[in-house]
């Protein structure tokens, strides 16, 4: 039995925060969380202690949205798929380390090239390699030329579509990620519908029959409204973008999100980091005229996506925290960017940390398991420097990560 003691406990379910907080593991899971060192009393014997003083005990982060494959130097998805998949199972190994190392013991991976992806649960069911625990779609369903075609699944009609989930189930599939949209791949139309609502709404049905969860990219109003059609559970992005590229805000559809309960996880930070690698070679070797065209518009995009958040956020949708890395410039490792993106669209410190444990958690199907410190759950948990409900940049303040029970050793040949 081990008990791990900080100066306060935040549990992940939005409560105020426990003083003199101590959380109780035996073997992998929480026993008890409770205030003040005096108030643990057991029978079990030996029970090793973990003091950490002025620090914050906390659960694992869930990221809710990655790409474990992705490398975050700017290459497009294109050119990534260019990569083979031997070589994109090592990066998505080396993903893997860097996020759980940061503190994020949860992964919910959005699209990977073939099975690039199992491949590293497989490793890391072995004990061959260190990760999150893994929640996987395998190949995102698309559409002929559609967004992340390219990674290896093309479907076009009902038959076809449930086809592939049976299929994708079958390699391992935790969930299905669909592209009810366009995207940033080069033979698709970001603003225009992928699937017509008939394929979405059968790749809904088929994977619902089996308790899966489906996940939309959706980057126009369109695309949400055929996604709310068929029944997804998450939304990727959510963008309320018009055929023609310009952003309109739809306070009806935000209020049809809601209603549905649907999660919606907006993927902020990995436009800003565009905006910040355009900044460094500004500020190092300046841009062209081109380029600051694209800075420009970068800059515009990433307004109006704080601007959908807050709409979103009005019209009380269930917002998650994920990251979108490692795509575009967005190395893994640096989850606590999205957060601070989150607060600075407008959510509070309290409410982001919910939206980025016990919220993802139950968007990712684990809500049982993971996601608060509370009793039964895993004992995945991460003890950082300072108060994140005062300043959320002190997640990234690491001091030690727990998995199932188990502190880690980050620095391990280092």
């Amino acid at each position: 039995m081990k008990i791990i003691t900080a100066s306060q406990v935040i549990d992940g379910s939005g409560a105020p925060p426990i003083k003199d907080g101590v959380v109780v593991v035996k073997d992998d899971v929480v026993k008890a969380v409770v205030k003040g060192r005096s108030s643990f009393t057991s029978n079990d014997m030996p029970v090793v202690e973990h003091r950490y003083g002025n620090a914050t005990i906390l659960p694992g982060l869930v990221d809710s949205h990655v790409h474990l494959v992705g490398l975050g130097d700017g290459r497009s998805g294109d050119d990534l798929n260019n990569l083979s998949d031997e070589v994109l199972t090592i990066q998505a190994t080396s993903n893997a380390k860097k996020h759980l190392y940061s503190g994020v013991t949860t992964v919910r991976d959005c699209g990977a090239k073939n099975r690039t992806s199992f491949m590293v649960r497989q490793g890391a069911g072995m004990g061959m390699i260190p990760s999150p625990r893994l929640v996987l779609s395998g190949r995102p369903v698309s559409i002929i030329g559609g967004h992340l075609s390219y990674f290896g699944v093309q479907a076009t009609g009902e038959t076809q579509c449930r086809a592939i989930v049976r299929q994708l189930i079958k390699e391992g599939a935790d969930f299905i990620k669909i592209t009810a949209t366009g995207g940033t791949t080069a033979t698709s139309f970001p603003m225009r519908l992928s699937f017509t609502s008939k394929e979405l709404g059968a790749i809904c049905d088929e994977a619902h029959k089996f308790g899966k969860l489906v996940g939309a990219h959706c980057v126009s109003s369109a695309g949400i409204v055929n996604a709310l059609d068929a029944g997804v559970d998450t939304i990727f992005h959510a963008r309320f973008n018009d055929p023609n590229g310009i952003m309109r805000f739809q306070e009806s559809l935000a209020d049809r999100i809601a209603s549905q309960e649907v999660f919606v996880n907006p993927t902020l930070h990995v436009k800003r980091a565009r905006m910040w690698a355009f900044e460094k070679k500004a500020n190092s070797v300046g841009l062209t005229e081109q380029e600051r065209i694209i800075f420009d518009g970068h800059r515009k995009e990433y307004e109006e996506n704080l601007l959908c958040f807050r709409g979103l956020l009005n019209a009380g949708v269930k917002m998650v925290t994920g990251s979108d890395s490692a795509w575009g410039n967005y190395k893994m490792g640096g989850f606590t960017n999205e957060l601070d993106a989150t607060v600075e669209a407008g959510l509070g410190h309290r409410e982001t940390i919910v939206s980025a444990t016990s919220s993802s958690a139950v968007s990712c199907g684990l809500g049982n398991e993971i996601g608060t410190l509370s009793a039964g759950k895993k004992a995945d948990l991460i003890v950082v420097r300072g108060d994140p409900y005062n300043d959320i940049k002190a997640v990234g303040q690491i001091l030690d990560v727990f998995q199932n029970g188990t502190c880690l050793d980050r620095f391990v040949g280092v």
